[in-house]
């Protein structure tokens, strides 16, 4: 790999200049292309069956496939949630949505040649523990009648630690569900009121405890930083509270403050300048980063935290973690279905993203159709790209043949990382890239370099949250 000549930059450069200099709008690739720019010229409902019906005769006798499945219902609007959502208390509303899900998966097995293998399972929202235990077993039941689950499958949940109930949890469990993730956010009384999100440690407790019990094998706790009013205080505070109940795996999250966002208004609960920016914010993640790794937890990718008997940090040790839509995975499948209101499907040649406007999915679904909004058609430069993205993400360092690239390609890239080579994150020559520790902070500026997409379109209103 290149070296530098002279003495690492960094060392002169302070971690607040390169914050100052990176802390930029940017996506946080769960995909390549992003959503935003997807080329929908090119995308059909017939373009999208024919890539999935060949991933599929590929990918279920081999890895099996991937089921995302959103239920967007909450009873409160957490005003830091940039989750597609619609807030009611009429629980009526679960046996339809329940129906429509069910509708959905069944146009899909008509179109799959043989039953397919659940390798990997997500129940998203929303929040899926608003659904009564009654209704989500239901709703697996559904899903089984016509699917095998894969001898062993990774099957996880979110869960709202006010409303999660034993019976949610054992349910869930009966079905090989041995995953579940706790949305805390944050311990502190003044940012549970900013974001209205008040839940107590005392209730995160219970369910952490009922989740053990009953034999859940890796129990997540999602924090978020970068909320209003957090300090590093009451983040050492939060951590602390976090670090008593021993979670399995922590996702320390940046807050994204997107407001312009369309559906996203609620995050105009609160004012910008209650929000730490910059330097602040990023306090608040090193010290939440130092007391997780002084525990024993060891950093995954970007965002993740795991102990070293859990199945995310096994698998980027073997080399298998993954990303997706779902987040960082340990399961690899070239087939990911998205059932429900905007969820997204994934067959690494082609994306397709259901209906976001919750009536007009549910009536798409009822006149038998597939709910697909848009979609994009990946071609041979978006997988190439594609890879080197998810290599970064997942592994820190991705390898390539120089032959791969254009001169125009190659100067435009090299112009790209030399930035980040002067500043001692990451070396990168000829044949691949390594991403120094100094750079993991900004691994999503990293693949910036390489989104082709973004850096040619050059977006003048803003389309991301802020990279650091």
């Amino acid at each position: 790999m290149r070296h530098a000549p002279r003495t690492l930059l960094l060392a002169k450069t302070t971690m607040n200049s390169l914050i100052q200099k990176y802390n930029v709008p940017g996506p946080r690739y769960t995909s390549y292309p992003t959503v935003p720019f997807w080329d929908e010229s090119t995308f059909s409902e017939a373009a999208w069956v024919r890539h999935l019906r060949r991933a599929f005769s590929v990918s279920n006798n081999t890895t099996g496939i991937s089921l995302y499945i959103h239920l967007p219902y909450c009873e409160s609007l957490c005003t830091f949630c940039g989750c597609n959502k619609r807030i009611t208390r009429n629980h009526a509303v679960e046996g339809p949505y329940i129906d429509a899900l069910l509708a959905e998966w069944n146009l899909y097995c008509d179109l799959f040649p043989e039953r397919p293998r659940i390798a990997e399972l997500h129940l998203g929202g929303g929040t899926p523990s608003f659904f009564s235990p009654a209704q989500l077993d239901r709703l697996l039941a559904g899903i089984f009648a016509q699917a095998t689950a894969v001898e062993v499958p990774d099957y996880g949940w979110e869960g709202h630690p006010n409303n999660t109930t034993r019976e949610h949890l054992q349910i869930l469990y009966n079905y090989g569900f041995r995953r579940v993730s706790f949305g805390v956010q944050d311990y502190e009384p003044v940012v549970q009121r900013a974001i209205h999100r008040v839940q107590s440690f005392e209730a995160v407790r219970e369910v952490t405890e009922l989740a053990r019990q009953i034999g859940y094998t890796s129990v997540s706790h999602d924090l978020v930083f970068g909320l209003p009013f957090q300090t590093p205080d009451s983040i050492t505070d939060t951590m602390y509270k976090t670090l008593a109940l021993k979670p399995d795996r922590v996702a320390l999250y940046s807050y994204a403050h997107v407001p312009w966002i369309e559906g996203i208004n609620g995050q105009r609960g609160f004012r910008d300048a209650d929000l730490p920016v910059g330097d602040q914010k990023r306090v608040l993640y090193e010290t939440g980063r130092n007391l997780l790794e002084q525990a024993g937890y060891v950093e995954i990718g970007m965002d993740h935290f795991a102990l070293p008997h859990d199945s995310l940090y096994k698998a980027m040790q073997s080399g298998t973690l993954h990303r997706n839509f779902m987040g960082y995975t340990t399961t690899q499948t070239r087939v990911l279905v998205g059932l429900g209101a905007s969820s997204i499907g994934d067959v690494w040649t082609a994306f397709a993203q259901n209906e976001k406007d919750l009536d007009i999915y549910m009536r798409r679904v009822r006149a038998g159709e597939l709910p697909l909004l848009r979609g994009h058609v990946l071609d041979d430069q978006d997988q190439f790209l594609r890879r080197q993205i998810l290599n970064i993400m997942c592994k820190g360092q991705t390898d390539w043949h120089l032959a791969s690239w254009s001169k125009r390609e190659w100067d435009a890239l090299s112009a790209r990382l030399e930035s980040f080579w002067l500043d001692g994150l990451l070396d990168y020559d000829a044949e691949g890239l390594r991403v120094r520790p100094e750079g993991r902070p900004f691994l999503r500026n990293i693949c910036m370099a390489f989104d082709e997409r973004l850096n040619y379109a050059q977006p003048q209103t803003p389309l991301f949250s802020q990279t650091v």
